[in-house]
């Protein structure tokens, strides 16, 4: 038989573990995981039209400290709907924080959502420092068509495409609507950081029977394949989610781990190395149409919380659960940045988040690359 080469293996096992992370990563069976008969209910979770009036009831109550805005001057999604924003602040740190670019990922929404008003409304001296010192642009709902379709894509309406935002923005130029808005108005900003809210399939902390609750990740995969060559942000991503677990542990919540993409039948993990990603892309300075000819780049990290609305995997029991502890790394994360404390942290702390033995990165333009694997 003759021997496949690199890219082979590459090619068969990236087909295998997208069915095992498409499937068995999601099964309600994870000890911990919500008992939903592969139902969830999406009638209490936010709409579009629910999240547009929550927009403007913050915004008018804010006392002026809110302004909400659409991206219509950039365009409007595939269905025709505009992508609203939110800005808070007068500092001159820019904080850029987006959710829902996966419309089956509905409960970072409203994370979001509570910590601007908690911006609009509390007159804390943590909020009062975080105010004075950045400004913080919030969109919400990156995806309206794909979270009224409670879809993880949207729909290109001229050729009817699903399509993942969150693989679209390459050099060679966006598929979807959506990703020419938020890159436009991204590129005019040119934001200082950026937080992306996710959610993930369902998991086993390692070592441990825990199912994993909230897990933090950088989607060029720290002291991976392409991470190390961008300035300084190789050790500034690991800081901030190495604070983020910090924090997120002295409010009590223990189960939470670095994303990987978890091969569970041999214990190791996969680190994401995608360059199609939205904040890889800021990451990268991508450049697209001429917007951003200096190329331009900042820091930006993820967070992945268990489950979404459409495979079954979310209960109403924990919806309230998963919702705080976004709400509390975002609004820990964002404190830590605009004070300074996160540059304190020790990089290496990074590596005392639990996590699977690392077998390689999952990269979205070279199949699967192996630990250690040449030219890379």
């Amino acid at each position: 038989m003759k021997k496949m080469n690199i890219a082979g293996k590459a090619s068969m096992l990236t087909a295998i573990f997208v069915l095992l992370f498409s499937t068995l990563s999601f099964a309600a069976t994870v000890p911990g995981g919500p008992s939903t008969e592969g139902n969830t209910n999406i009638n209490s979770m936010l709409s579009y039209e629910e999240v547009v009036k929550t927009l403007k009831s913050i915004e008018q109550t804010s006392k002026g400290k809110v302004e909400v805005f659409t991206l219509d001057r950039f365009g409007k999604s595939e269905q025709g709907r505009s992508i609203y924003a939110a800005k808070v602040g007068t500092g001159e740190k820019k904080i850029w924080i987006q959710a829902q670019i996966h419309g089956n990922e509905k409960l970072v929404t409203e994370a979001a959502l509570q910590l601007l008003k908690t911006y609009a409304s509390n007159n804390s001296k943590e909020v009062q420092t975080v105010l004075e010192e950045s400004t913080l642009y919030f969109i919400p709902m990156y995806n309206p068509d794909g979270a009224e379709m409670n879809t993880r894509g949207t729909k290109i309406m001229e050729t009817g495409q699903l399509l993942d935002l969150n693989r679209d923005w390459v050099e060679g130029g966006f598929k979807a609507k959506e990703s020419e808005v938020v890159y436009s108005y991204w590129a005019e900003l040119k934001p200082d950081f950026a937080i992306d809210l996710h959610h993930q399939g369902l998991k086993q902390v390692y070592g441990t029977n825990e199912a994993t609750s909230f897990s933090l990740g950088v989607s060029l995969a720290p002291n991976g394949p392409t991470l190390p060559g961008y300035k300084n942000y190789n050790d500034v991503t690991r800081q901030m989610l190495a604070y983020v677990y910090d924090e997120m542990s002295g409010y009590g919540y223990t189960h939470i781990d670095r994303y990987q993409i978890v091969d569970s039948e041999n214990q190791v993990g996969y680190d994401i190395d995608i360059k199609g990603g939205v904040v890889s892309a800021m990451m990268m300075g991508l450049n697209y149409n001429g917007l951003n000819p200096d190329h331009y780049s900042h820091p930006a990290v993820f967070f992945e919380t268990k489950g979404n609305s459409s495979d079954g995997s979310l209960g109403q029991k924990s919806n309230g659960y998963l919702t705080k502890q976004n709400y509390l790394a975002l609004k820990s994360l964002v404190y830590g940045y605009v004070t300074g404390e996160v540059n304190e942290v020790d990089p290496e702390h990074w590596n005392d988040i639990p996590a699977y033995p690392l077998a390689g990165y999952w990269t979205d333009y070279n199949g699967i690359v192996p630990v250690g694997a040449s030219g890379f």
